[in-house]
């Protein structure tokens, strides 16, 4: 009987460890959980692709096609509409996607462009013509206009100031340059020379209604030269104690520190207005061609001493489209006294070379001596330079031919005085 007890135990412990071991076995074979899966990118809204560089989002290149398939026919891009001016936009097939817009500019470097003045013989300016009143020849030949404007023109205007004037005359001068600010507008832009034996830039191009330019104005006031007349004779003129035959005082010696004893060399005096326009033309030659280059001069005309010649100042004006203007101010602004002063005499200074520069470049001159008509004259002709009629054409000969073209422009009118350049040096360095 203990030993049936005895085995009955033992088959009860043997199944009880079956259960365990085969619990155990289970558990092991459990699946373990997975980690999570990777999530794909979200498109951005609106894209079509993947986005590349410099390029924006565009689908990916389709693999090559076979030799047996054929290649997909596109429609070839219209074409170009030709351009009928000297300046004109030629507009491109619409772009691709994932390509950028981008526009063709046509420029034809034969192109001439005239700004012309139109006055009655009382001197008002004439407004209300169209371009079948003008007539526009280069070299004798009658050349069609390819353009007509009446818009005015943002100015970029470079002031020279003569600093060598007498010193009556230079005072009514620094009190007139205030009124140089007011005849501009917030669309020019203006820079200030000055020259006496040389010239100096006072400032670049800078706004002409900004702070800067009065400032400038106002520290580029001088005060004149007062040349004295050499005593030739006289107690003043030679040696008035002599000892041991020599003059006591070497200063006063006959001719002083201009000469000796027997010969009298009278001082000359120093006008480099030639250098001067010529440094301010190298500058307005930089400014955008959309804007009308100006010198503007305060002088009285005379010139010596200078490096420059006038015939490379003026060439150098016409090939870069400046024109000058001036107010003619001390003795070459007195009536009949200022014809006298453009006569040269040989190996002598010029007396007034100021009324050449404006006749070559179509510029204006107004004479003036008092501060009044100075401030009156900033005003006028800074309004004439900006309203302008604007006349443009192909010229009919060779873009490499670098001579010099004389052009004549004429209204259908009578009694009206046209003023415009006579001529030009072709270039193409506006036209890059």
């Amino acid at each position: 009987m203990k030993k049936e007890v005895r085995g009955l135990a033992l088959a009860a412990l043997f199944c009880s460890g079956l259960a365990l071991v085969s619990a155990a076995a289970g558990q092991q074979e459990s699946p373990v959980p997975n980690a999570p899966t990777p999530q794909h990118d979200q498109t951005l809204p609106g894209a079509a692709g993947p986005i590349i560089p410099g390029s924006g989002t565009g689908l990916p290149a389709a693999p090559a096609a076979s030799s047996s398939s054929k290649p997909a026919q596109k429609a070839p891009p219209p074409p170009p509409v030709p351009p009928k001016s000297g300046l004109d936009k030629v507009q491109t097939a619409p772009p691709q996607e994932g390509e950028a817009a981008a526009s063709r500019f046509v420029v034809n470097v034969n192109f001439v462009e005239v700004p012309v003045t139109v006055k009655d013989t009382k001197g008002n300016p004439v407004a209300g013509l169209t371009w079948r009143n003008f007539q526009v020849y280069e070299n004798n030949v009658r050349v069609p206009l390819s353009l007509f404007s009446v818009d005015p023109a943002p100015l970029s205007v470079a002031f020279v100031i003569d600093q060598t004037l007498p010193s009556n005359v230079m005072d009514t001068v620094n009190h007139s340059l205030g009124a140089i600010q007011g005849a501009l507008t917030p669309y020019d832009e203006a820079a200030v020379f000055t020259y006496a034996n040389g010239a100096k830039e006072w400032t670049g191009f800078t706004g002409a209604q900004g702070n800067r330019l009065p400032a400038v104005l106002s520290l580029a006031q001088a005060v004149g030269t007062d040349p004295q007349v050499p005593v030739n004779s006289g107690p003043f003129g030679g040696c008035a104690v002599v000892k041991n035959g020599n003059c006591t005082d070497p200063n006063v010696n006959y001719g002083g520190s201009t000469g000796n004893p027997y010969f009298i060399k009278l001082p000359k005096e120093i006008h480099t207005l030639n250098d001067a326009i010529l440094r301010a033309a190298k500058e307005l030659s930089t400014r955008p061609r959309e804007r009308r280059r100006v010198i503007y001069v305060i002088s009285d005309g005379k010139e010596y001493g200078s490096t420059a010649s006038w015939k490379e100042v003026v060439k150098y004006l016409q090939t870069n489209q400046i024109t000058v203007y001036a107010t003619l101010v001390g003795d070459s602004a007195r009536w009949g006294e200022g014809w006298i002063d453009r006569f040269h005499l040989p190996f002598q200074a010029y007396d007034n070379i100021l009324y050449k520069y404006v006749a070559a470049t179509g510029g204006d001159m107004q004479s003036e001596g008092n501060a009044n008509g100075m401030e009156a004259s900033y005003a006028k002709i800074a309004a004439e330079a900006r309203n302008q009629y604007t006349l443009g054409y192909l010229s009919h000969e060779s873009i490499y031919d670098g001579k010099y073209r004389s052009i004549d422009v004429r209204v259908d009118r009578p009694n009206l005085v046209v003023t415009a350049k006579p001529g030009y040096y072709p270039s193409a360095q506006d036209y890059k």
